[in-house]
Parts: structure tokens; C-alpha cells; sequence
């Protein structure tokens, strides 16, 4: 008989909350650690409390780490990186002639979808001025058959 002895497993016990609770809000950034904050200061103000010291300890209301990490949110927030130089001459030539292309592609698209909203504005336009002119040669038809 063999006695196997299991040590408790904090990973997923009742002690992980708080951290997923962090993860969770470091996710979706700083506004998240703020209106938790309020939440908790208007409905327990001692959990508002904790959360205000806590982010100020851990710095997360006061450095860039907090914002969301989502690929989109990423792009957004670097942004103003786009120009920078990365040290490396290859790479940032082969950024600038990437964006470029990029850029020429939007433009060429945009220019496409311009031509295509041009388009169909004057095909609706001469479908109108084609309705009217039936109307009118229509309600000059029927006066003079009634007279």
C-alpha cells in the first residue's frame, strides 16, 4: 500500500483570484484599473481603497505597462514609434519601403472606391433624370389626349 501525500495547489484554489483579477484588468488597461476603483469605492470603500494603493505601489497608474495588450490597441499606442529609427539601418529601410508600399496600396484603394462611389452616383443619377423625363413626357401625353 502506497501513500501518496498532495500538497495543496494554489494555482487554481481561492489565491489565483486576485491575480486573475490583475490579468483581467491589466488587459483591458488603465481605464479598467479606474473604473474598478470607483466601482469599488462607491459600493465597498474599502475595496476602492485597497485598489488605489495597490495600483500606486505596483505603479500601474503611473507607467505605459497598464495599457491593453491587444494587437490593436498595441498598434495604436505605438503608433508614434513608426518613424523612429530602430538602430538598425536594413530593417528601418525595409519599414519605410513597407509602409510606403502600404501607403500607395490605401491610396490606390481609396482612389478605386472613389471611381466605384462616382459611378454608381451617376448611374443613380441617370436613372432619375431618365424617370423624370418619362413623367413629364407622360403628363404632357395625357393632357392632350384628353383634350
Amino acid at each position: 500500500m502506497s501513500y501518496t501525500t498532495q500538497t495543496p495547489s494554489f494555482t487554481g484554489g481561492i489565491l489565483s483570484l486576485p491575480r486573475r483579477a490583475v490579468g483581467w484588468l491589466d488587459d483591458r488597461g488603465k481605464p479598467a484599473w479606474i473604473a474598478a476603483m470607483i466601482l469599488g469605492f462607491i459600493f465597498v470603500w474599502p475595496v476602492g481603497l485597497a485598489i488605489l494603493v495597490y495600483a500606486i505601489w505596483s505603479k500601474r497608474m503611473f507607467n505605459r505597462s497598464c495599457y491593453p495588450s491587444t494587437r490593436s490597441s498595441r498598434m495604436t499606442w505605438g503608433a508614434h514609434r513608426v518613424h523612429t529609427s530602430s538602430g538598425n539601418s536594413a530593417f528601418d529601410a525595409y519599414k519605410a519601403e513597407t509602409l510606403r508600399r502600404l501607403e500607395d496600396e490605401q491610396a490606390a484603394f481609396e482612389g478605386f472606391l472613389q471611381r466605384l462611389r462616382e459611378a454608381k452616383d451617376k448611374s443613380e443619377f441617370d436613372s432619375f433624370m431618365q424617370d423624370r423625363s418619362r413623367k413629364a413626357r407622360g403628363e404632357d401625353e395625357a393632357p392632350h389626349s384628353e383634350a
